[in-house]
């Protein structure tokens, strides 16, 4: 028998016992104490589930069953089955007590756990809200402050807010007087020979024209020629300064020529010489005078001549005829035109007087509108022709003996040209790489001569001929006149031709001549004027010149050229401006467009409480009352004070603008010593940051609010989530939203509170061009114009302010683009928006501009460009950025590192289509064609706080706390 057989023995008796112990005695205590702790883990959990089942499986009916099975343990115990089922019983129904209170229990741990967790988010949200009101607290704090400085400054303020002044008129008729002789009349000065009373400063300087039509002062035979009768008409028509009431008239203008032979008006060709065509036999000879087409009875019998002519303008424009001799109505005549100013193209010296008569080019250009395709591309900045020249001079043969207006004769200025010529064609056939193209003798010969005897060089070939040398040249020469002219039409026509084709004009002689406009342009940025004697050293002088002075003086020719002689209404309009500067006069305001609401005048719409986004918990500035920008303060000093920069660097002395970009700048210590209203310096002057900052605007301009220009097109629940991001923006005067869609808002829409006015303008068609419409309800300079999808935070928007405030004449926004040179094809540009380290564009769906560029964009750019905007539903952020930097000549400015500003959980916009980059690609180089070059400039920086990544103490706090 084995120790197995012995162990499964019955364990009774001395040898049982002994294997027993014999077994534990060779058993490890490990062994043991394993077995012990095993059964007495697993013992309890077998006598409580006997239990459950038994409790579980005991069933009503059963109760036979139970109460045989409960006397079987009476053996066991002392109590009774009875008693034992009843404590069972009472045990059972405190254990289903026991566990519906613990589930009970456990029910409201759970409910308090949740209100515990309700309660931290209210005390949360409590601790934000006392922040949002600590904050707005401390806002409205610094909003008292201001208005208390504000309120002082209106208690101190001694001059007066200027506005738009009330017009002054004269009442009466002008007054006969009696009429001043010849030499009187050759001496008229504006001190002399103008009635000033009758030109308030604020009277806007009313203009007055006899209707041409019914009221001539030609001679008998002769007619004014009609195109020339019914476009002045018209242009002046649209010129803001024409009155119908001689009442109030400041200027009386009479349309005096040209006239020309009743058999003449019936031709049409434009460029007539005085000499040439059929009717050659019937002019008189060299040195005979011509029959004068004004009558000077007539002139004097005009209803408000007032026996003196005072403050009378004769308009004499030369059109058809412009050969030599001709567009001087008073050449080589003693008539007495009493005090009235000339204007003209052609003036003899002893006959034009300084500062008193005008000299206007002839009429060579359409009535008005676009004149783009008329002009050659600046670039490349040389041409292959560097000087070039088509004429042939008159006057010289049969006038060599006839003596000049001071009694001298022509033999010298023969000997001077003669020089000239020579040394020209010299120039040209010598050891040189440039190429030349003179012209001293026409092919085909003409038989032009000149009536006067005036020694002048008449134009050669075609005006198509012209102009295909002259877009391949560098330099046009124009040769002065001689005979003692001041000016001729045919050198007018020579300078305007240049200019039209970018040939930069070459005066040789210039010191002897007078150039149109000359007291507001400056021509010494468009042409080079020589004396004669510097013929010798032309070559050398035109070689010296870099391409970078080349193309500015193309560029600012262009410009004059576009501006003041390129139609009738630009010559018409110049010239009226041109008396008006004389005079000291502002212009007329600028019009607005009116903001017609989108909304019926009984119709109030519904208002909501704006759903506020969590905004950084920082002060951004006071919440003030609407502030609008002071408008109209400049009124009668810019004209005085920058009327050289009207003229010459904007380009438009036309009208008057609210606020201009180019205001002067007081010195800093200005604000504190004598001109401190308006400005809040930070600190009160002794600067800081975080508080100190976020309380001042500072900068070197009082203060201003900006308003919003947003354009909208049927996304109502993207415009309503835009506008509500706006609430509580600081220095925020208004909102503009340009309802682009022809279906009015819904009635049951609820548009948000924000705390400043939003005016809904109805746009008058579908057109992004709406978005730069200046709208009467832009009170502000600084316009901040925004998609309905752009999601900016305030801090960026309130740091793109203060960056605009230092770029008033820029483009100051956030994302940023390119245009890219097309390295296949050498010869387009390419629309980019690629992340790189060079930027020409910010996208004005996030910018900051000037009103005035409003104005600008709506009345001045090329009607083309904003045809093409509206032909691809696209580009009016590129043709803004042209613009601004055409004007400018400075890049955009781009603030902060986003470089993209879309909502993101918003609708697929425009800018999301295949399409949309091919015709930025499109739109660039259009805009480049309209302009005649790229006026986008790169810049490789862009514009973040000043403290911005800057370690700084603890205690300190930054300008902004997350830009």
């Amino acid at each position: 028998m084995n120790s197995y057989d012995t162990l499964g023995g019955n364990g009774s008796g001395p040898s049982g016992t002994a294997a027993v112990c014999h077994w534990l005695k060779h058993m490890k205590l490990y062994r043991v104490v394993l077995i012990v702790v095993v059964c007495s883990l697993t013992l309890p959990f077998v006598f409580y589930n006997l239990l459950v089942h038994e409790e579980s499986n005991v069933q009503h009916n059963d109760i036979h069953r139970t109460r045989s099975q409960l006397f079987t343990f009476e053996d066991v115990t002392p109590m009774k089955a009875a008693d034992l089922k009843l404590r069972i019983d009472e045990m059972l129904r405190m254990k289903g007590t026991v566990s519906l209170e613990l589930r009970d229990l456990e029910s409201r741990r759970q409910k308090l756990q949740s209100d515990i967790g309700l309660y931290n988010q209210k005390i949360d949200e409590l601790k934000q809200e006392l922040a949002r009101q600590q904050t707005e607290l401390d806002r409205l704090k610094i909003s008292v402050e201001q208005a208390q400085v504000a309120q002082r400054e209106a208690v101190l303020r001694n001059t007066p807010e200027l506005a738009l002044p009330r017009a002054l008129y004269s009442e009466t008729l002008p007054t006969d007087m009696r009429p001043i002789g010849g030499e009187q009349s050759r001496a008229c000065k504006m001190s002399t020979c103008f009635d000033h009373s009758r030109c308030s400063l604020t009277s806007g300087f009313p203009v007055y024209l006899y209707d041409p039509d019914t009221t001539s002062v030609v001679s008998e035979g002769f007619d004014i020629d009609g195109f020339l009768k019914t476009t002045i008409k018209q242009t002046l028509g649209y010129n803001a300064h024409l009155t119908t009431d001689p009442k109030k008239a400041c200027v009386f203008l009479v349309l005096v020529g040209e006239a020309l032979a009743e058999h003449e008006v019936l031709k049409n060709n434009r460029y007539n010489t005085a000499l040439g065509g059929s009717d050659r036999s019937s002019l008189p000879e060299s040195g005979t005078m011509q029959p004068s087409s004004l009558n000077v009875t007539r002139l004097r019998l005009l209803p408000y001549w007032g026996g003196d002519g005072r403050n009378h303008v004769l308009l004499n424009f030369a059109r058809r005829e412009i050969g030599p001799g001709t567009g001087n109505m008073l050449q080589g005549r003693s008539m007495d035109t009493g005090r009235a100013m000339l204007v003209q193209s052609s003036f003899e010296e002893s006959q034009f007087r300084v500062g008193f008569d005008l000299i206007a080019p002839p009429i060579l250009g359409p009535p008005g509108g676009d004149v783009w395709q008329e002009c050659a591309p600046m670039l490349p900045a040389r041409r292959k022709y560097l000087l070039s020249f088509q004429g042939e001079l008159h006057g010289q043969n049969g006038s060599l003996g006839v003596a000049g207006p001071h009694g001298t004769d022509d033999t010298e200025s023969d000997t001077v040209d003669e020089f000239i010529i020579e040394h020209l064609k010299e120039m040209s056939s010598g050891r040189t790489q440039d190429y030349f193209m003179l012209q001293f003798e026409c092919v085909p010969a003409t038989e032009q001569r000149s009536p006067s005897g005036l020694r002048e060089w008449s134009l050669c070939g075609t005006d198509n001929s012209r102009k295909s040398v002259l877009k391949e040249s560098t330099f046009a020469l124009l040769l002065a006149p001689g005979g003692g002219s001041t000016s001729s039409t045919l050198l007018q026509a020579r300078l305007y031709e240049a200019l039209r084709a970018g040939a930069i004009p070459l005066v040789l002689g210039g010191d002897q001549v007078q150039l149109p406009y000359a007291e507001t342009i400056d021509w010494r940025r468009v042409v080079i004027s020589l004396p004669k004697a510097r013929i010798t050293e032309l070559h050398f002088l035109l070689r010296a010149i870099p391409d970078a002075d080349l193309l500015m003086m193309r560029r600012q020719g262009r410009l004059v050229w576009e501006r003041y002689l390129s139609s009738v209404q630009s010559t018409v309009d110049t010239i009226v401006a041109s008396l008006r500067n004389r005079l000291g006069i502002p212009p007329k305001p600028i019009p607005s467009v009116v903001a017609h609401s989108v909304f019926n005048s009984s119709f109030v719409p519904l208002k909501s409480d704006p759903v506020i986004d969590t905004e950084p918990e920082e002060s951004l500035g006071p919440i003030e009352p609407p502030y609008p920008s002071p408008a109209f303060r400049r009124n009668y000093t810019a004209t005085l004070v920058q009327s050289r920069e009207m003229w010459n660097d904007w380009a438009d002395p036309f009208s008057l603008y609210p606020q201009l970009p180019f205001d002067p700048v007081l010195p800093s210590d200005a604000k504190f010593i004598g001109s401190h209203m308006g400005f809040r310096p930070i600190g009160k002057g002794a600067g800081g940051t975080g508080k100190e900052f976020g309380e001042s605007l500072g900068g070197n301009y009082p203060r201003e609010q900006f308003t919003i220009v947003m354009l909208t097109y049927e996304r109502e629940q993207v415009l309503m989530d835009s506008l509500s991001r706006l609430y509580g923006l600081p220095y925020l005067h208004k909102v503009i939203v340009v309802w682009n869609s022809p279906k009015p808002p819904l009635e049951d829409l609820r548009w948000p509170d924000i705390g400043v006015p939003v005016h809904v303008v109805r746009a008058p068609r579908n057109s992004l061009n709406n978005r730069f419409l200046p709208f009467d309800a832009i009170e502000t300079e600084a316009v901040l114009s925004v998609d309905d999808d752009a999601h900016l935070r305030h801090d960026e928007i309130l740091f793109g302010f203060r960056v605009w405030r230092e770029h008033r004449d820029r483009v100051v926004g956030f994302p940023g683009r390119f245009h890219a040179w097309d390295v296949n094809t050498l010869d387009s540009w390419n629309y980019n928006s690629n992340y790189s380290c060079e930027l020409s564009m910010v996208l004005t769906g996030a910018a900051f501009i000037h009103k005035y560029y409003t104005y600008l964009y709506t009345y001045t750019l090329p009607q083309a460009i904003r045809d093409k905007v509206d032909e691809y539903m696209n580009c009016e952020d590129i043709a803004m950025n042209f613009l601004v930097s055409h004007v400018t000549r400075k890049p955009p400015v781009k603030v902060t590192s986003r470089w993209t500003f879309r909502c993101p959980v918003c609708p697929v916009s425009l800018s999301e289509d295949d399409t949309h980059f091919q015709e930025r690609h499109k739109c660039i180089n259009f805009f480049t064609k309209v302009f005649g070059y790229t006026p986008l400039l790169n810049t490789q920086y862009r514009a973040d706080s000043i403290l911005f990544k800057t370690r700084i103490p603890h205690d300190k706090q930054k300008c902004f706390k997350f830009i």
